[in-house]
């Protein structure tokens, strides 16, 4: 296959460490093209018997939960993959039982789920199969019956590599390279403001507010937008990329492929670039994606003082409960408590 000749090519060329994520994305760069090019001949798969409910479930959620656009479509996608699991049984949800959901649960811990990623999907199905009650899709009992991993607040410190490996990394992509210059103003957007890999794909060319020298980021938690002013350095990066990297095309999206069919960047393409810049640098990180730099721009405002609201507000966290782990990595604060004497008091 042509995917398998690219991958041997790169390996060829020392440009990849592993062939994986390379396969895929020429895969989906490759069909893209002949999308564009009106020369794909795809299969018309057939619509699934269960897409009324989730969509129903959507719209439940959406219009009487009031949840955010993630939330929604993080329960959508575990509920999805759960009846094209159940379908794929012959069975159908009227006549789901629970050892059926126990037996779902059991395929996603041999994939090597995680406990958060199990208590994800516990909650999403249970949601889902509440609503479900309700509209007398199956038994009411159900979702009473499911429970996920028990879950201990704050049990470990948030990951992310050092101070001086983010530097590092970020002068790595001090070079003419098209790649390096996108990928350096990314970059900085992570580890100077902390942002979500979704609120990074998700900034346009009206986010950057050049005459009053202010970000707009939309928080879809929060409905609405955070400003942040913009640092010179970013300024810099995003400047540089607009006028030599990126293509003149109608997209309003900040970031974009590198190489046609020009489209926005996806969620799962910041993973790769982050993953894989960490990985050539050698800079150890046990969760190597963008998050890691959002917890190191965390760990770097701790380490400069600033309270654990600023440091919420900075994160755009909705409340001060979320920002409370960073505290565990305030190794002066916590000297401070250890240290601490009675005296006289006792």
């Amino acid at each position: 296959m042509a995917a398998d000749r690219w991958v041997r090519y790169q390996r060829r060329h020392q440009r990849i460490l592993t062939g994986r994520f390379s396969r895929e994305r020429f895969i989906q760069t490759a069909t893209a093209w002949l999308r564009f090019l009106g020369r794909l001949q795809e299969q018309q798969s057939e619509t699934p018997p269960f897409a009324d409910l989730v969509q129903r479930f959507d719209s439940y959620l959406r219009e009487e939960r009031g949840l955010s656009s993630h939330t929604i479509h993080n329960r959508c996608w575990h509920v999805q993959a759960f009846l094209c699991w159940l379908s794929e049984q012959g069975s159908s949800i009227g006549e789901m039982r629970l050892e059926q959901v126990d037996a779902f649960f059991t395929v996603r811990r041999e994939q090597g789920w995680s406990r958060v990623s199990m208590a994800s999907l516990a909650g999403a199905l249970r949601s889902f199969l509440r609503y479900a009650g309700e509209q007398t899709w199956c038994s009411k009992r159900l979702a009473a019956g499911i429970e996920g991993p028990r879950l201990f607040s704050h049990e470990t410190l948030p990951v992310g590599p050092k101070w001086e490996d983010v530097q590092r990394l970020i002068r790595s992509t001090d070079t003419d390279s098209p790649h390096d210059n996108r990928d350096r103003a990314i970059l900085l957007l992570l580890a100077v403001y902390g942002l979500r890999r979704g609120e990074v794909v998700a900034l346009t060319l009206d986010d950057v507010d050049w005459e009053h020298d202010i970000l707009h980021i939309s928080r879809p938690k929060q409905r609405g937008k955070q400003d942040y002013p913009l640092a010179i350095e970013v300024g810099g990066a995003i400047l540089r990329y607009l006028e030599q990297v990126r293509p003149h095309i109608v997209s309003r999206s900040l970031f974009l492929t590198i190489r046609a069919p020009f489209r926005p960047l996806a969620p799962t393409s910041l993973h790769y670039l982050v993953n894989r810049r960490l990985r050539v640098l050698n800079i150890s990180c046990r969760r190597g994606g963008p998050h890691s730099l959002r917890h190191a721009c965390a760990t770097r405002l701790v380490a400069e003082g600033l309270s654990l609201k600023e440091i919420g507000d900075h994160l755009g966290h909705r409340s001060a409960y979320a920002t409370r782990t960073y505290a565990k990595v305030d190794r002066a604060g916590l000297r401070q408590v250890a240290d601490f004497a009675l005296g006289d008091l006792l």
